[in-house]
């Protein structure tokens, strides 16, 4: 039977990789880690492990322990500071024996710093790039922008940490500090507009799967709401993104829709939070990546079901049964 680990199983992304692995019904043994000892990711798999922070210094020496103790096949970060941490230690995780579902170690890298991503995009394909500035002066964003415009963190994935700006005094509030770490863009498209693509790719410049989602943002920056759509919209934007960053299994785009066509929001180089809401339509993206780990094989295109979905707060229910009142 086929062990597979994910981490930060108490989080959106975590969880839903250990739901869509239960769901695809392939007898597995499921392993969540997480540092939170009441979070609810003992609810979706069969062994709960506590870990340390992803920065302590015995992180990396307890998850080998723990894939050696468990046999694991097939590890998962659920978190991006687990899949920076993976990415630069991915030889002695997989000297345990466990096969790490990563993507390319050049791409989350490039990633991780959005101007960095910005300035790579505009000299291998800038035509979906959304212009950015790092000048942090309102009357050159104004000129450059228009109003209102977007601040965004450079580092970090989503929606979290982000401003619309309207006016300087609103601008002048923020600590000179933060605007060292912010980048500018203008508001591209609508909000009713924007997409969130999942592609399997195989490291060469192509791809073999893709599934694309119309989407509303919740508060906290993850999809709320979303809306299967026609992925073929967007077959030549991921082709050309493909060929431009050579992503490596389960890869995330994030497009705006405009007038001068689709325009990139991001990538993350990892399974996104809507996983498991991919997962429901057909497309399971997790157990994809665990047979291209196991098995060298990559996904054909599933048959990808029409509807929609919508987040909601729910109970999981832990019952003691060992006490009675």
């Amino acid at each position: 039977m086929t062990t597979v680990l994910v981490s930060g199983a108490a989080g959106i992304v975590g969880y839903g990789i250990l739901r869509s692995l239960r769901l695809s019904k392939r007898p597995m043994t499921l392993i969540g880690t997480s540092i939170y000892a009441d979070s609810v990711a003992p609810g979706f798999c069969d062994i709960f492990e506590i870990v340390s922070r992803t920065d302590a210094p015995d992180y990396l020496d307890q998850l080998a322990a723990l894939l050696r103790k468990h046999r694991v096949d097939v590890a998962f970060p659920g978190i991006d500071a687990d899949m920076y941490k993976w990415a630069d230690h991915v030889a002695e995780l997989e000297a345990t024996g466990t096969r790490v579902v990563l993507n390319s170690r050049e791409l989350i890298s490039l990633c991780s710093d959005k101007w960095a991503f910005y300035q790579r995009q505009q000299e291998l394909m800038p035509s979906y790039a959304i212009p950015s500035y790092l000048d942090i002066d309102f009357d050159v964003l104004k000129a450059n922008c228009g109003l209102p415009f977007l601040l965004k963190p450079r580092r970090g994935f989503g929606s979290k940490g982000i401003v619309t700006v309207e006016t300087a005094e609103q601008l002048a509030r923020i600590a000179p500090a933060t605007k060292t770490i912010l980048m500018a863009q203008p508001i591209v498209g609508r909000d009713d507009e924007e997409f969130t693509v999942s592609a399997f790719c195989d490291g060469q410049g192509g791809s073999s799967a893709c599934m694309a989602l119309r989407r509303k943002l919740s508060k906290d920056g993850f999809t709320e709401k979303a809306e299967v759509v026609d992925h073929a919209e967007f077959s030549d934007a991921i082709r050309d993104l493909s060929k431009a960053f050579s992503p490596v299994g389960p890869t995330n785009f994030q497009f705006r829709k405009t007038d001068t066509g689709l325009k990139l929001l991001e990538i993350n180089p990892r399974i996104s939070s809507s996983t498991s809401i991919r997962t429901a339509f057909g497309y399971n993206e997790a157990l994809m990546a665990v047979d291209m780990a196991i098995e060298q094989r990559l996904p054909v295109q599933p048959d990808i079901r029409r509807g929609r979905a919508v987040r909601y707060t729910e109970d999981f229910i832990f019952h003691d049964h060992s006490v009675h009142l």
